[in-house]
């Protein structure tokens, strides 16, 4: 197909809903990915730099504002899904495990889902969230992406080696996961996780 040839135009990404719980979520159809972080791995940021838009996801100097799971469509059968940030909310504790049990549902139940870009600051990797995270992707066997963000933080040599150390802190892993270096401020990245992101989203297109 051509769109496969082109891949997805994600500035026609828009918001649909958010959702407390799965029974809420959208229609169960189509492919999706999610993107998951810690409150300050700059998730809002990368979504409003990958669609082109300066206000789609939500961006707060207070993190862990987002407590819901927010469904973005790029078109009927394709969509973004922006997860609740982790590690930095003032929230109660019983609603911070009642959140966290409705993601857990999400992340087990949802069929549409087809991969997850996991967000870390490239000065702070490998927190407990992220090897959570990553753990839940082996056992499940859901594809993962890791978007090492704020990129522009660190000299280019610096975070080549950040780079470098990951992949060989995680090369018992198999093609599920990839990683790469990603900056909203300069853009640095967009290209390679717009590819990522057409290889789920577009592989039942491409048959």
């Amino acid at each position: 197909m051509s769109e496969q040839m082109t891949g997805l135009n994600y500035r026609t990404t828009r918001y649909e809903t958010s959702a407390a719980r799965l029974d809420q979520c959208p229609a169960d159809t189509g492919r999706e990915v999610a993107f998951a972080g810690r409150s300050n791995a700059g998730k809002s940021s990368a979504l409003n730099t990958l669609t082109g838009s300066s206000s789609l996801a939500r961006t707060s100097k207070t993190p862990g504002r987002t407590q819901l799971i927010n469904f973005f469509p790029i078109d009927e059968e394709h969509r973004l899904v922006d997860l609740p940030g982790y590690g930095y909310a003032k929230v109660p504790v019983a609603m911070k495990q009642d959140w966290q049990k409705h993601l857990g549902e999400y992340l087990e139940k949802r069929q549409s889902l087809v991969g997850v870009v996991l967000l870390m600051d490239i000065r702070h990797p490998m927190k407990e969230f992220d090897q959570i995270m990553l753990d839940w992707a082996r056992d499940s066997r859901m594809p993962i992406h890791i978007l090492l963000t704020k990129a522009d933080k660190l000299n280019f040599g610096a975070a080549k080696s950040a780079l470098i150390k990951i992949r060989n802190d995680l090369k018992e892993w198999d093609a599920q996961l990839s990683i790469q270096l990603f900056s909203s401020l300069k853009r640095t990245g967009v290209e390679e996780l717009t590819a990522r992101l057409d290889s789920w989203l577009l592989v039942d297109d491409a048959e």
